[in-house]
């Protein structure tokens, strides 16, 4: 199943105010815009993202929408959020099957709420986030330029039981909302959110339970909320490194307290040589008779450091971002690999200390070749030469690797919490 995330940035924020669309103010220390668009390139369903932003930034991004773990375009906003959800839905691919529409400016969705609402819509064909009322809900009389503000009368009471606050994410299947927006464009409908149009096409929609942090920062007012929301968040992501932590962590090595806090993560390839395939190291076509056996180029050093780092910053393995069963992998670089890894991995707040990796590999030896897999493993994860460590091993004969059968690589990263 193929997801595009389509994220709505492209307002000005005028009931905000200041001198910058909303989005690119910070809150906690990052911008909004970079804080939600970071959820949706980490979530592991999320294939793709297409950012609708105001004209004047399409020309010039911001620097975290130009380098990303995920394929990422950027379309102009339109005068409303309906025509730059549309402007966006132009760019999808035709091979996305859902359609998840989130506002910007909600940079506290997780990633629980993003599952549930892409399946919900999955099996059913639309859904929404959205929190049920907490409060009486009273219905007043029309607005009008004699009655206004408060001095307005309740017509009625509803029952509170039955309203439900709409949130993002918001979930479809491609061809139903591609229908709901062609509807609302021939017959000039206006709607605060896609969903309401896919209600008009007398269509359900099924709700899916929001979350009360999931807040959209509209007002002046917001920016308290949403700054004690990012501490909360920060403070409570502390707490969960200290309850995992081990008695060994007060130990200088894995834990210093004026940088931050050190993770260490492990990674593991195996792979059948075969005799027509390039033997590719670290980057490097290695001379030899076989190569390694793979979807992508079997680059053993390049997949042991990937799941390493994915490992430290508890990101799944590389089979989770980069499935097998995904033509687009299909003789890829695993350099690619490893580089959208250690972004992804500087995405979630941590930045590369070093990478080890030790390759098992009877014939032929790659000594000669190790300064040349280094130098590229450093480039790709963003570390200078020396952070990177390669060396070769034999397996003494044992073993199908022994019998030069196949090849193995393990590999050791630690990083480095920098929101600490």
């Amino acid at each position: 199943m193929h997801v595009t995330a389509i994220i709505a940035a492209g307002g000005q924020g005028r009931r905000l105010g200041g001198a910058q669309p909303k989005q690119l103010l910070l809150v906690g220390g990052r911008p909004i815009l970079e804080r939600t668009v970071a959820v949706f390139l980490a979530h592991p369903a999320i294939d793709a993202l297409i950012v609708a932003l105001p004209q004047g930034l399409v020309e010039d991004p911001p620097a975290y929408l130009r380098q990303t773990s995920k394929p990422l375009r950027i379309v102009a906003g339109g005068d409303r959020r309906q025509a730059s959800v549309a402007n966006a839905f132009g760019a999808a691919a035709a091979t996305s099957d859902i359609i998840v529409i989130h506002d910007a400016a909600r940079p506290f969705v997780s990633a629980d709420l993003i599952t549930r609402t892409i399946e919900a819509a999955a099996e059913s064909g639309a859904a929404v986030a959205a929190v049920a009322s907490r409060d009486t809900v009273k219905r007043a009389e029309p607005l009008t330029a004699v009655v206004s503000g408060f001095s307005r009368t309740v017509i009625e009471t509803l029952p509170r039981e039955t309203i439900f606050l709409a949130q993002t994410p918001q979930a479809f299947r491609r061809g139903l909302l591609a229908a709901a927006l062609d509807t609302a464009a021939r017959e000039r409908l206006d709607a605060t959110d896609e969903a309401t149009l896919v209600e008009r096409a007398g269509l359900p929609v099924r709700l899916v339970e929001g979350e009360p942090s999931n807040i959209k920062i509209t007002t002046p007012g917001d920016l308290p909320i949403a700054e004690a929301i990012a501490t909360a968040l920060r403070d409570a992501g502390r707490g969960r490194r200290r309850a995992d932590a081990s008695p060994e962590e007060s130990h200088p090595v894995a834990r210093d307290p004026s940088s931050g806090t050190f993770r260490v993560g492990t990674g593991y390839d195996l792979h059948r040589l075969v005799v027509g395939r390039p033997l590719v190291l670290g980057g490097v076509t290695v001379p030899s008779e076989r190569g390694a056996l793979g979807h992508s180029d079997a680059d053993v050093v390049c997949h042991s450091a990937t799941d390493a780092i994915l490992g430290a910053a508890c990101l799944g393995d590389i089979g989770r971002h980069f499935p097998d069963s995904d033509a687009r992998w299909k003789d890829a670089s695993s350099l690619d690999l490893l580089q959208q890894a250690a972004t992804m991995t500087k995405e979630q707040g941590f930045e590369i200390v070093n990478v080890d990796v030790t390759v098992v590999l009877e014939t032929p030896r790659i000594r000669t070749h190790v300064d040349a897999m280094r130098a590229a493993v450093a480039q790709a994860v963003g570390l200078g030469v020396g952070a990177v460590g390669i060396k070769g091993k034999t397996n003494e004969g044992m073993d199908a690797i022994g019998r030069g059968e196949a090849i193995a690589a393990h590999a050791v990263a630690l990083v480095r919490a920098i929101s600490d």
